[in-house]
């Protein structure tokens, strides 16, 4: 039986660790956190993603937890619409749905067996033919994925010339409030600002803000967020009164600049550890997802490895640049360039978000 060593057990992990396990191989999730626990926020699964999580027996369980997304659109600060999307439920192919990250990392956890887990293990280097050092000592296996986020141990260890992640000129605050009655989710813009939530299964409401500013500003809470986005539209200062200050996730934004290759000898990196993208198209982790079908299903073609990356760099790196581009527009701070934007926005036909998102949306698993 053929083995495989997975180091780090996020959603590209542990979706690789599922992929891999349906076709046969023997896994093994190195974890460096003491426990499988994830206090991430929520986040929104566009078709492609439920596509690869159908391939790999777990669209069912994740629907169950997930709530489709109901009318949306952009806004502007005093809430008048720039654009609308209205997804239709008949129709799988235009349906999103939201969940908390939490609850879909419960449903992939719980499809790999529990003595595959190996949580409180962190990596300390990998060799390309297919040896991992950590900390409870060293492991061989037939092949390594590196799914250990933007900071990856594995891509420094086998690609240690790659470029560093990059700033890219924002951050965001992320955080999910008790139930609250929204009527429609959706993001709004301001010069510099963008605010947005959306409902999660449970009637708790997932939301998000972002702004421009310095990298490594600390100390930026709901004072801060009341200052910028208080006097926006409703519901947004009475989301951030549901909120508290403890529960809000901040982080600087970064990207990771394009690599030469996804693979190296018995090496496969996925995820955040081959493409991290800003999040302004909601793909970071359906395209994580997207990684971990067509590796498995790579590993039995005869390309294998070189398959993979062929499959999934040109794609991924495409869609990493189109988010980069479409935050940089959406985090325009000048007023006429702002004034700009939104009447173009505002007067695009409604069908141009949905041609716009085709070629991302449309992906289909392989056989």
């Amino acid at each position: 039986m053929s083995r495989a060593i997975v180091c780090g057990g996020g959603i590209g992990g542990l979706a690789s660790a599922v992929a891999l396990i349906r076709r046969g191989w023997h896994v093994e999730v190195l974890e460096r956190s003491p426990a499988f626990e994830e206090v991430g926020a929520g986040l929104s699964l566009w078709p492609n993603a439920l596509r690869a999580l159908e391939a790999i027996g777990l669209g069912g369980a994740v629907r169950e937890r997930s709530a489709l997304a109901g009318p949306a659109g952009i806004r502007d600060s005093r809430g008048r619409w720039l654009s609308q999307v209205q997804p239709d439920a008949a129709d799988p192919a235009v349906q999103i749905a939201m969940i908390h990250r939490a609850d879909l990392l419960d449903v992939l956890r719980t499809a790999v067996p529990g003595d595959a887990l190996r949580a409180g293990t962190v990596v300390h280097a990998v060799d390309p033919g297919g040896v991992v050092v950590h900390s409870h000592g060293r492991s061989e296996a037939d092949l390594i994925v590196g799914a250990d986020g933007i900071r990856s141990t594995v891509r420094a260890s086998v690609w240690p010339a790659g470029a560093a992640p990059r700033y890219v000129g924002y951050r965001t605050w992320r955080t999910v409030t008790a139930p609250f009655p929204i009527d429609q989710g959706g993001e709004s813009w301001g010069r510099g600002e963008r605010f947005g939530y959306a409902a999660l299964p449970d009637g708790r409401v997932y939301w998000f803000a972002v702004a421009n500013g310095p990298e490594g500003e600390e100390g930026i809470g709901l004072d801060h967020l009341r200052q910028r986005f208080g006097a926006w539209h409703d519901p947004i200062p009475a989301l951030l009164d549901a909120a508290r200050d403890d529960r809000i996730l901040y982080h600087d934004l970064y990207e990771l600049p394009r690599l030469s290759r996804y693979v190296m000898e018995r090496v496969a990196l996925v995820g955040d550890a081959a493409h991290a993208m800003t999040p302004d198209l909601g793909q970071g982790a359906c395209q994580a997802l997207e990684d971990a079908v067509v590796l498995a299903a790579s590993m039995d073609d005869e390309g294998g490895l070189d398959g993979y990356d062929r499959r999934r760099r040109p794609r991924t790196q495409r869609i990493a640049a189109r988010a980069r581009r479409t935050g940089a527009v959406a985090q325009w701070s000048a007023a006429p360039a702002v004034a700009l934007r939104n009447g173009v926005v505002r007067h695009a036909p409604p069908s141009a978000l949905s041609r716009s998102l085709a070629s991302i949306v449309d992906w289909t698993a392989p056989r």
